[in-house]
């Protein structure tokens, strides 16, 4: 007879696949996108990873969240913090590619960056930067950069109104 009390254990581990990275320390954009854009820029589907950073700047891992369509890929916190906290991971960078070549960021993009920001303020684990990259051509979009970091669509709208006049 089963006991209806009875309470199941589980125990969480992370696997290790084989590696794509070097030993390169991230220390802006260019090192991020160095160690993994032109991976992720070959996708013909959107793709969206984590990239998961030690304090002083070196890659522990990647982690690819999720696969999309030609042009939208559905992110939730959830899986992108998950490897994130099995790796110990003291920040993160958050990546995804556009297959059309364009990188401007579209509304969605800010809208999951705010997300993300602010879940990774409450988990204790920043995200450094989102960056978006372009099929082919090399572009890039780093939302830091354009410090559109934890922006929403209206505020990022605004100040590049704010910027122009």
């Amino acid at each position: 007879m089963e006991n209806k009390y009875e309470l199941d254990m589980v125990s969480i581990r992370l696997v290790k696949e084989p590696g794509i990275f070097s030993d390169k320390k991230v220390r802006g954009v260019d090192d991020a996108v160095e160690v993994i854009g032109e991976y992720i820029s070959e996708y013909d589907r959107e793709i969206f990873c984590v990239m998961n950073v030690k304090t002083d700047g070196s890659v522990i891992n990647m982690n690819i969240v999720s696969q999309g369509t030609l042009n939208s890929s559905e992110v939730s916190p959830r899986e992108v913090f998950k490897s994130s906290i099995l790796s110990n991971s003291a920040a993160v960078l958050l990546f995804h590619n556009h297959p059309s070549g364009d990188v401007k960021p579209s509304k969605q993009d800010y809208e999951a960056t705010k997300r993300l920001v602010q879940c990774g303020k409450l988990l204790g684990i920043p995200v450094m930067d989102h960056i978006i990259v372009g099929a082919g051509r090399g572009y890039k979009y780093s939302f830091l950069a354009h410090n559109e970091l934890g922006l929403s669509y209206k505020q990022a709208v605004k100040k590049r109104e704010v910027q122009e006049r």
